[in-house]
């Protein structure tokens, strides 16, 4: 079943979309976190110079080394043209180096230098580390978690046109 058809009769998950009380509590979780993301991304940039989305960058080339930065949006899910922003501020602050594909001259490869593999290995008061301990702690939850938001996504990329001005990241 698409996450776009109606539930079959007897269908618990079709409760939610009739219970407004559900969604307001799902919707209300959503808020908090994102006010929380955004607040702890501001504390670490006080206290390590960087952002939750630049830590997140750098986490995911320190596991890829080598990564394009168009494969690097695709895995972050945003656009090519937010992680250039990202990118750019990483190579200055000495974090991140780009070399040029030896089968594609147009294309970068990425990098961590020694100071970015330090970087990569903070752990304490980020993001990563919140979300650490929560999946360690509910291991059998992730699968049913990751669904959920990429359907949420999903819908939200469907009902708000993807790709439009209205894109948070086009």
């Amino acid at each position: 079943m698409s996450s776009r058809e109606p539930p079959t009769p007897g269908d618990p998950l079709g409760k939610a979309r009739k219970d407004r009380t559900l969604v307001l509590r799902f919707m209300g979780q959503l808020w908090a976190l994102d006010r929380w993301l955004h607040s702890a991304s501001k504390r670490m940039e006080t206290t390590y110079g960087m952002t939750a989305p630049q830590l997140l960058v750098v986490g995911f080339v320190g596991r890829s080394p080598g990564i394009s930065a168009g494969a690097l949006a695709k895995a972050l899910n945003i656009h090519p043209s937010t992680l250039t922003g990202i990118l750019r501020h990483l190579e200055l602050r000495g974090v991140l180096r780009r070399r040029r594909d030896p089968k594609d001259a147009r294309r970068a490869l990425l990098g961590l230098t020694p100071n970015g593999r330090h970087v990569d290995a903070l752990r304490s008061g980020t993001v990563e580390d919140a979300i650490g301990r929560v999946l360690e702690r509910m291991p059998t939850d992730i699968p049913a978690a990751e669904r959920i938001l990429a359907a949420l996504t999903s819908e939200l990329e469907v009902d708000l046109g993807k790709g439009n001005a209205t894109d948070p990241d086009g």
